[in-house]
């Protein structure tokens, strides 16, 4: 019973340290236009998350810019002729900027935006139901931001990040192959069961006991899931930038945003069946198992299988999940007043993940720290964009981007399909009154298949197991945005 607690909860909690494709990008209409290039480029209120020395080049007094984009992502397994694709709800990243001009070398601002987050949810009696069947995660983000022009073309930026979220998931406990094999187990206990005498045994039990072996074998759906709930309390890190405009038509920047490790401080569990007959057969067999149990063991001299599903979420958990840090050079072209062109390096401390590391609050329970390997490595993103104004009230922009995965191979995990990634976009403003505009861009995220493994015990039988199988991703993103200058 133990077992299977440390088990399930070590697999549920590895899905809630973010995945590859938990770091969202959507935060500025204008730049996913352009691949999400910005680091090297003079944004106003949104440097604050690209690169906050670029804060201190605000052209006007006052610069708010807030949007919302639509995440649309699908995901298909498969593996020796099976196959399973995701059924994901409709993620909305959202951000908000507000940036103020102090001195005429000196500007401040505040943002909110939802730097984290992913939603994925596979069919609930799919091939790896046991590892994963849902998760949503949700992760918020509040930066005060100070930046300083220390000369007319180099700047300094520094900003507090304080970030808290939630997730909530669910897995499956055990297979419907497992209930089916827990099954043939018993039928071959029944024949000796049927030499127990009926003053021991009634007949009624008997019959009772060889109805719950047959539904057992044939079961079809995983016959009980479970569903985590935990919060990530408010924890503090830093970004911080510079910016120099090597001449009038080169800028080139510098931005380090921090690790955080985000910690669940006491985590809920609930326990689901996949309907009322499966519910009642448990509780009927464990009641029938606690009431024959160790009298059969000791008339028969054999151990009676134990089928019963622990009530774990009687107790809580705690652990700590990293948000990586970002480390990103970004450089800037203007060949003339209507073009810009831009590239940033992006380099990702996925390394950070090496371990999820879970502890439980209740020590009655009697159950020692775990420590899950993930092993994760660092990555790099590069992106290229361009935008062109075409009048004084439209600019066009374009971009494209390539994204590494930081999982291994050797552990590949479907919470999160990890792969390496090509990003296609474009986007315009549109400018109806001066210092009003009004955003639209469009994102196409195309996932290069990849075929991984996942070692993981059998919660079950406690052997040591193997899913594996080829994984394909596509994603698709609208977004919108207005912003006002004064």
């Amino acid at each position: 019973m133990k077992r299977l607690v440390i088990v399930v909860l070590a697999s549920i909690l590895s899905m809630t340290v973010f995945a590859e494709g938990y770091q969202v990008n959507l935060l500025s209409t204008k730049q996913t236009g352009m691949g999400h290039v910005g680091t090297g480029m003079k944004l106003g209120a949104e440097s604050m998350h690209f690169n906050p020395a670029g804060l201190a080049f605000l052209r006007t007094n006052m610069d708010y810019s807030l949007g919302i984009s639509a995440i649309m992502a699908k995901a298909k397994y498969s593996y020796d002729g099976y196959s399973a694709k995701t059924d994901n709800p409709v993620g909305t990243p959202l951000y908000a900027y507000a940036g103020f001009k102090i001195y005429e070398n000196l500007a401040a601002g505040i943002s909110l935006t939802t730097p984290y987050g992913n939603s994925l949810k596979w069919p609930k009696n799919w091939a790896g139901a046991g590892l994963i069947q849902d998760i949503s995660l949700k992760a918020c983000g509040i930066q005060p931001t100070l930046s300083y022009k220390i000369t007319d073309r180099l700047s300094i930026g520094v900003g507090l990040q304080l970030a808290w979220g939630n997730v909530n998931l669910s897995r499956a406990l055990m297979s419907a192959g497992d209930l089916q094999r827990i099954g043939a187990e018993f039928e071959n206990f029944l024949p000796l069961l049927a030499s127990v005498p009926s003053n021991v045994i009634s007949d009624a039990d008997k019959q009772a006991m060889q109805e719950m072996v047959a539904s057992m074998k044939n079961a079809e759906v995983p016959p009980a899931y479970a569903r985590l709930e935990g919060n990530a309390h408010m924890r503090v890190g830093f970004n911080v930038g510079i910016m120099y405009d090597v001449c009038d038509q080169v800028t080139v920047g510098l931005s380090y945003r921090s690790k955080i490790k985000m910690r669940v401080k006491e985590g809920e569990a609930s326990l689901n069946y996949a309907n009322r007959r499966i519910e009642d057969l448990f509780t009927n067999m464990e009641d029938l198992l606690a009431k024959y149990g160790p009298m059969l063991n000791q008339l028969l001299g054999v151990t009676v299988p134990n089928i019963s599903i622990p009530k774990y979420d009687e107790g809580s958990f705690r652990a700590e999940l990293p948000l990586p840090s970002n480390t990103t050079l970004g450089v800037s072209y203007r060949p003339t007043d209507r073009w810009e062109l831009a590239l940033d390096l992006q380099y990702v401390g996925w390394n950070a993940y090496d371990s999820l590391n879970v502890h439980f609050n209740e020590a009655e329970l009697g159950i020692a720290p775990i420590k899950a390997e993930k092993n994760y490595k660092n990555s790099m993103t590069y992106r290229i964009g361009a935008s062109y104004k075409t009048t004084d009230r439209l600019v066009l922009r374009a971009g494209v981007y390539y994204d590494q995965s930081p999982i291994r191979k050797k552990l590949y995990n479907p919470e999160t399909p990890g792969m390496n990634k090509l990003g296609l976009s474009a986007g315009l403003t549109f400018e109806p009154y001066k210092g009003l505009q009004f955003d639209v861009a469009f994102l196409y995220i195309q996932g290069f298949s990849q075929y991984g493994k996942y070692p993981y015990k059998n919660v079950v039988t406690g052997e040591d197991e193997m899913f594996e199988g080829k994984y394909k991703s596509t994603a698709f993103s609208p977004s919108i945005g207005i912003s006002y200058r004064f």
